[in-house]
């Protein structure tokens, strides 16, 4: 049975911890999405909006599921920007 320096495996964990993102780019990456998710919302309840107008085979609480969910995930984006400049605010208030 071979063994194995462990050199030889040193390049490939470097160059995955390098790939690795910061936690700045994380955050700016999750935020990203999330606005993605957040317009596909409201996007998808003004499609079943629109369909619900115009007769197409759509039931009223599907209508007003997208909706709420819509307004839901638009609340919560609102309320992580508050509370991200509220900790901007903070951070900065703190460093003068």
């Amino acid at each position: 049975m071979a063994i194995e320096s462990i050199g030889v495996n040193l390049p490939s964990l470097i160059l995955k911890q390098e790939a690795k993102k910061t936690p700045a780019a994380e955050f700016g990456s999750l935020l990203t999405d999330f606005i993605g998710d957040v317009n596909k919302a409201q996007l998808d309840s003004s499609k079943a909006t629109q369909s619900f107008i115009k007769g197409d085979e759509i039931e009223i609480h599907e209508v007003m599921i997208a909706g709420e969910k819509a307004k839901t995930s638009l609340e919560l984006l609102m309320e992580i920007r508050n509370k991200t400049i509220d900790m901007y605010r903070e951070l900065t208030r703190m460093s003068v």
